[in-house]
C-alpha cells in the first residue's frame, strides 16, 4: 500500500505494483482462495479501494461509488457517485407514511466520516 502522509490525516490508496488479494496455494493447486489478514477494521475498507462500495448515511442516504481515498475518521473520496435520498412524507388524509426516493449522479465526492453509518465493501469470494 501506498500511504500519503499529511500534516493532519493520511489518506490510503490503492498500489498497483502490487495484487491484492494475494492468492496462497491449499491442499489442491486447483483450489485457489484468497488469503486477506484482517486485523483491524479498516482493514476491509482497505481492501475496498478502486472498487464500487456501498455508504449508508445518517441523514437517511445511500451512496454507490468508487472508493478511491479513506481516512481513520472514515472520510472518504468516492468517484462515479450515485446517490439515493429516502424522503418520508405523510398522507393528510390517511396518515400513512410514503416513502419516495430521489437519485443524483455526482462524479466526485468527499464523504465527512461522522455522517458514516455503514460501508458494505463488494462481495468477495472466499472471505
Amino acid at each position: 500500500m501506498f500511504e500519503y502522509k499529511n500534516f493532519y490525516w493520511s489518506l490510503y490508496f490503492k498500489s498497483y505494483d502490487k495484487d491484492i488479494p494475494v492468492f496462497t496455494n491449499m491442499a489442491d493447486d486447483s483450489d485457489q482462495v484468497p488469503a486477506v489478514s484482517v486485523k483491524e477494521p479498516l482493514d476491509l475498507v482497505r481492501l475496498s479501494l478502486d472498487e464500487r462500495i456501498l455508504v449508508k448515511m445518517r441523514n437517511g442516504r445511500r451512496l454507490r461509488g468508487r472508493l478511491h481515498a479513506f481516512d481513520q475518521h472514515l472520510n472518504m473520496i468516492l468517484g462515479d457517485v450515485e446517490e439515493t435520498v429516502t424522503i418520508v412524507e405523510i398522507d393528510e388524509e390517511t396518515y400513512e407514511e410514503i416513502y419516495k426516493e430521489k437519485k443524483r449522479h455526482v462524479p466526485m465526492l468527499f464523504v465527512r466520516g461522522d455522517g458514516v453509518i455503514l460501508v458494505s465493501p463488494p462481495g468477495r469470494v472466499g472471505i
